[in-house]
């Protein structure tokens, strides 16, 4: 059954390779099941409600995506867009939560216009294959980044490197760093997380070497051995691995769609389409490539039913009461393990049914046992560098702004749009009009629009 499912076969994997593979993309994610209820807390929403939301929404749409499109892609509500949702609606802002919901929603109908379409699809003929590329090394580097500063770990920080004058923080009790006043540099080694992080590179990067199978699943599960004595892997008093749900206060349905359509908040909604348009095609382009499931050029039948699932992801998670869901980059951790099918993604999204009733042992896993997998994926992905020609100007500028921006500006839409722009811009003032796609010329032009008059945030 499984074989006529997946076509295991087919894509050269096994179900134990595929498993693995789920495993080790649901505990490179599994934060999210934590952190978007301490973000979303921010809108004055009830913690537990939002957990159960967040978990029911990863589960279904991954699995969709496994079944439907056969694709070893995760989903779950994104980082980023999670923090936005949390500024527009916080507590006094004037927007209520279960607007902000309904903008969400209204957000996943346009997606799905646009998937119905065709139109997001045709992107994957627009973009070249040199920025598809760069999509790919931009997205190593991004969750390179999210490894090395993983909340508690932080074996890269940022701050000041001398304090904000005196007269800044008259102006109204908050200062604007100037570019040298400030720095990223190394954490302390004396923080047991960050010994825990390099332990578990060590670990992992010797299992990788010898080509164990498994490797990034070993590290994270070795590593949060290692931190029980170093105190980095709390256990608490009482623990027990298996609790079932608290289901008395949900969010089920609470999204308020005409609240949204009332208030005029079409800034808003977007602001949540233009980063999730960018943000799934990055992701799902970017990680699809490394595990070959791309063509030559770039391209797979599979992008626009990939797309369709992650539209109707984005309502549906509205729907559950969470922020927006999109494909998730910690993806590349389950094909950086060998995952090539949907058994992948259905893997990780049983996971994420479970953890409603083994979240108290999800709990115990710390970032800072996830975070040597996430910065091994990276140089995975870095690789695809290797193809972009630099040596052509108009080709390697952009692909190389498509790359930094991504984890410079924590944002992988930034990249994109930026790529975008520069490739579209060269190439007409260099006189090659004829290599860039109709639909380039309407990118660049809603992207210059987005930042010119709805800011660069």
């Amino acid at each position: 059954m499984l074989e006529q499912l997946f076509r295991l076969k087919e894509n050269k994997t096994t179900v134990r390779t595929e498993v693995v593979a789920g495993l080790t993309t649901f505990m490179t994610m599994a934060y999210i099941l934590f952190l978007n209820p301490n973000i979303l807390a921010g809108a004055g929403m009830d913690k537990n409600a939002v957990f159960f939301g967040t978990a029911m929404a990863a589960a279904v749409v991954t699995i969709a995506m496994g079944l439907y499109v056969n694709f070893p892609i995760a989903l779950a509500p994104g980082m980023g867009l999670n923090a936005y949702f949390a500024t527009i609606a916080a507590q006094g802002q004037g927007m209520p939560w279960e607007t902000a919901l309904g903008a969400v929603f209204i957000s996943g109908i346009i997606f799905l216009i646009l998937t119905v379409t065709q139109i997001r699809q045709i992107l994957m003929v627009a973009i070249p294959a040199s920025m598809k590329r760069a999509i790919t090394v931009g997205i190593g580097l991004f969750i390179t980044i999210i490894g090395l500063k993983l909340s508690e770990v932080a074996i890269i920080k940022a701050g000041p490197v001398i304090p904000p004058t005196l007269e800044e923080l008259e102006k109204g009790g908050v200062a604007t760093l100037k570019f040298f006043e400030w720095n990223s540099f190394m954490g302390s080694f004396h923080n047991p997380s960050v010994i825990v992080t390099v332990i578990g590179l060590v670990i992992t990067g010797i299992l990788m070497a010898r080509r164990v199978k498994g490797s990034l699943l070993i590290g994270i599960i070795l590593s949060t051995i290692i931190g029980i004595p170093l105190g980095v892997t709390v256990i608490p008093e009482n623990f027990s691995p298996f609790a079932l749900p608290d289901l008395s206060n949900v969010y089920v349905g609470k999204m308020d769609i005409m609240g949204a359509l009332e208030m005029g908040i079409w800034t808003v909604v977007f602001t949540f389409t233009f980063v999730e348009l960018f943000d799934t095609f990055g992701t799902l382009v970017g990680t699809a490539g490394k595990a070959g499931l791309l063509d030559e050029k770039g391209q797979s039948p599979k992008i626009g039913k990939a797309m369709l699932v992650d539209a109707l992801g984005v309502s549906f998670g509205s729907f559950m009461g969470t922020s927006t869901v999109t494909a998730y980059v910690e993806s590349a951790a389950g094909v950086g393990e060998g995952g090539r099918t949907g058994l992948t993604a259905v893997t990780t999204g049983v996971m994420f049914l479970l953890a409603l009733v083994i979240a108290p042992l999800a709990g115990l896993i710390p970032n800072a046992a996830t975070a040597p997998a996430l910065i091994i994926v990276g140089l995975l992905m870095v690789s695809a560098i290797g193809e972009i020609d630099f040596n052509d100007f108009t080709e390697g500028f952009p692909a190389f702004l498509t790359i930094v921006l991504m984890p410079f500006t924590y944002n992988i839409a930034n990249g994109i749009a930026a790529g975008i722009v520069f490739y579209t811009a060269l190439k007409v003032a260099s006189g090659r009009i004829k290599e860039v796609h109709w639909m380039m010329y309407l990118l660049f032009a809603i992207i210059v629009a987005r930042y010119m008059f709805l800011g660069g945030e």
